[in-house]
């Protein structure tokens, strides 16, 4: 059984509720340089090459401020996963991200957001929105993954069956693949082809016309199906005519 904050702030729910929003930026392009002065400014020149940067990813693929993420199992039938943070409950569901605000209650932590609420008392809670309730207990936990474990890394996905891995870079549109329990490696760039900040999806396309891949990253609740191990972010990667389905987290600076 996981051990949660003493001060849990938020709540939840799935279906048809608010999402977390994240904020994707595209380089601007620049076709003029200012000199030291900032008054004088020259064409630049177009047979230098720019490097391209990473995207920034939606925010709902992140855990925020927390420093864990928490299952909880709940009645109806429904998983979920919570990461508590010091100004906010960052929640998901098999449907969608939530991000709740701490609200006064005469007891234990409550987060609302809209209708949606959490109503946390120790290893319980309650999540009530306009359909319905859920009893949940909190389950298993899982410490968020940092940049200083996984250097250079904005994002880190896995999955069993065979055992594979999928890490992109947090500077150029760039990601490392282990494949087949390690025995296939592949670094290969990458495009963006869908941003949806409003319900956490990515979608990314191959570089390179040899080899052909899509990466899907959608914000849900993810439950690692050998550990058990909750993540906020689904992961589908489509290589080769196969198809490999794992979970993973965003990882901020």
């Amino acid at each position: 059984m996981s051990r949660i904050p003493p001060v849990l702030r938020g709540s939840l729910w799935l279906g048809s509720l608010l999402v977390l929003a994240g904020c994707a930026v595209a380089p601007a392009e620049r076709p003029m340089v200012e000199s030291r002065s900032g008054v004088e400014s020259a064409p630049v020149d177009e047979d230098v090459q720019v490097r391209p940067t990473a995207p920034l990813l939606p925010s709902a693929l992140f855990p925020g401020g927390a420093e864990e993420f928490i299952a909880w199992r709940c009645t109806p039938a429904q998983d979920l996963v919570a990461a508590f943070g010091e100004e906010e409950l960052r929640l998901w569901s098999a449907h969608g991200a939530y991000r709740l605000t701490p609200s006064v209650v005469a007891s234990g932590a409550r987060y609302e957001q809209g209708d949606l609420s959490f109503w946390n008392r120790g290893d319980s809670a309650l999540v009530e929105s306009n359909n319905g309730r859920l009893e949940c207990r909190s389950d298993m936990a899982r410490r968020a993954l940092t940049r200083e474990q996984r250097p250079g890394v904005m994002f880190h996905g896995r999955g069993n069956e065979p055992g594979w891995a999928v890490r992109l870079a947090h500077d150029v549109p760039e990601l490392d693949l282990t494949l087949d329990y390690g025995q296939r490696e592949l670094s290969l760039p990458y495009r963006v082809t869908e941003m949806n900040n409003d319900v956490g999806r990515v979608v990314l396309a191959s570089g390179r016309a040899d080899t052909p891949f899509t990466l899907t990253l959608e914000a849900r609740a993810c439950f690692d199906d050998m550990s058990g191990e909750p993540f906020p972010a689904r992961v589908t990667l489509e290589l080769e005519g196969r198809q490999y389905r794992g979970c993973g987290q965003g990882i901020a600076p």
